[in-house]
């Protein structure tokens, strides 16, 4: 009877995992958060798999976790997948004597299932190599303990492959940090764009700055931390040289351009708000920027829009696509600079849409194509019951509280109402009996510098005396037109949050 650690069922468990831990950590290493890791793929094909339903209550219930869990769930298949390659190629090594088989099994059965899930030969063996190691390490251990080694040893073995696998992972995590491509603003490089006046973002920039109320931990007019949201939870990585954007379909010529061809163009720079139709009333995924880029309409001019249902589908690099009026997109700009750095990655590096007054979703990110249709067309979100194409609904929201040294309180927040405009924030202290306005901030300057920006939200505050007893805030908003934001509150599915923002204080 032996007591080397493979001989055991309790043993071989311990190194697949051990394997697992260590080939998930390479692949990392050598892909960083990209869709070359290898769990991205499994993470895609189980998002595309859930029935509409569940994806729409995951959004409601759970918003961005649902998405980091599908994640989760990703990366421990990808690691069954490579534990299951360890433990049949540790049998088969054993059953046919073969002491060589378990690493060589163990690396070509996981660089294989890498190869099919990533499509990526070279890569494929960041996960092969250090799961073989970890079987061939523990291998090792058992030649060296020989064939009637005390209990204690063979704990010491364990520990030792367990051990091995630990630092694979902390090593492969810093070494794929260092690799992932930076996805947020505060990393993106400083714009440098020959159709840019970056000046003129500067000056933009800094009205900003001077226009805000300032106080406390209200949103600022150029948001800090813009939200995220995308259909995988790993981002492309697209190289700007090998990027093309497509106008296909119903047109007299179709249109190919290149990022080279973009960045050449005369830009302009236009604060624009975004609002997530899966986000809750007075939720946290409605923000704003200054964006860089070029107008569609003299592009779709250029291929000769022949469209029958005067629709257009914008289809993106990681799959995604939606359709709206093609009206809508005439409006819009494409952009390739956010804050006066080049468009992070998590904003769709190279180039996204910016599609006015309509739903964060319709701005496609990581844009590869605008078919124009003949013909009526669901987008992504539309097949899972998500009606979210069409103009954003209006909100103001209550972010802000504070109790000043004079024994006032001071709330505020952001309104935004897309095209429509933001004209006042109306208040009550009353549950809705009687209304006050709130204090504004001045509107933000349009891209030619004349007249206010056609989709931008304001900051609001109201200061006010609490009473005694309890009381109910409620917050409104008035449009550009004067009519006033729905009061019937709508939860987000299917069609986006809705109705006035209250909030008891006891």
């Amino acid at each position: 009877m032996t007591d080397d650690l493979l001989d055991s069922p309790g043993g071989r468990l311990l190194v697949s995992v051990a394997a697992a831990i260590a080939g998930l950590a390479g692949s990392y290493a050598v892909t960083g958060y990209a869709p070359a890791f290898i769990a991205s793929p499994i993470e895609r094909t189980l998002a595309r798999s859930m029935p509409g339903i569940v994806v729409s209550t995951a959004i409601s219930t759970l918003g961005s976790l649902g998405q980091q869990l599908n994640l989760l769930l990703a990366i421990a298949l990808a690691g069954l997948f490579i534990a299951l390659a360890a433990r049949a190629a540790i049998l088969t090594g054993q059953l046919t004597n073969n002491r060589a088989l378990p690493v060589v099994g163990t690396a070509v059965v996981t660089w294989a299932v890498s190869v099919v899930l990533t499509g990526e030969v070279v890569l494929a063996a960041g996960p092969a190599v250090p799961a073989a190691a970890v079987v061939g390490l523990a291998q090792l251990l058992d030649g060296f303990g020989g064939s009637v080694s005390p209990i204690s040893s063979k704990r010491r073995r364990a520990l030792s492959t367990v051990g091995a696998a630990i630092g694979a992972a902390t090593v492969g995590y810093a070494a794929g940090n260092q690799r992932s491509v930076a996805a947020t603003g505060d990393d993106a490089p400083v714009l440098n764009a020959p159709g840019a006046d970056l000046d003129d973002v500067d000056e933009k920039l800094a009205v900003a700055a001077e226009s805000s109320l300032g106080f406390g931990d209200i949103d600022p007019l150029v948001s800090e931390n813009f939200y995220e949201v995308d259909i995988n939870s790993i981002d492309p990585q697209i190289s700007a040289a090998d990027w093309s954007l497509s106008i296909t379909g119903a047109v007299e010529e179709e249109v190919t351009l290149d990022y080279e061809d973009i960045i050449e163009m005369d830009a302009e720079n236009r604060f624009v708000t975004l609002r997530c139709v899966g986000e809750s009333l007075n939720g946290y995924k409605t923000d704003n920027a200054l964006w860089t880029g070029v107008p569609v309409d003299s592009l779709l001019e250029e291929a000769g829009v022949q469209s029958g249902c005067e629709c257009v589908m914008l289809r993106a690099e990681d799959d995604y696509y939606e359709e709206f009026p093609i009206d809508a997109l005439r409006g819009g700009m494409l952009a390739y600079g956010m804050n006066g750095k080049i468009l992070p990655r998590g904003h769709g590096y190279p180039v996204r849409a910016l599609v006015p007054g309509h739903w964060g979703e319709v701005n496609v990110k990581w844009l590869s194509e605008i078919e124009v249709l003949d013909e009526e067309a669901d987008g992504y979100w539309e097949k899972r019951g998500w009606q979210g194409t069409g103009p954003v609904n209006p909100v103001a929201k209550l972010h802000h509280e504070s109790m000043l040294s004079d024994g006032r309180r001071r709330i505020g927040g952001p309104a935004y109402a897309g095209l429509r405009g933001v004209k006042r924030v109306e208040v009550s202290t009353d549950g809705g009996e009687t209304w006050a306005d709130a204090t504004l901030s001045d509107q933000l300057p349009a891209a030619s510098g004349d007249g206010p920006a056609a989709d931008a939200w304001r900051q609001w505050e109201y200061t006010y005396d609490p009473p005694s007893s309890g009381h109910t805030v409620v917050v409104r908003m008035v449009d550009q037109r004067g009519e006033v934001q729905p009061e019937t509150e709508t939860d987000s599915y299917p069609s986006g949050a809705s109705g006035w923002v209250s909030k008891q204080y006891s």
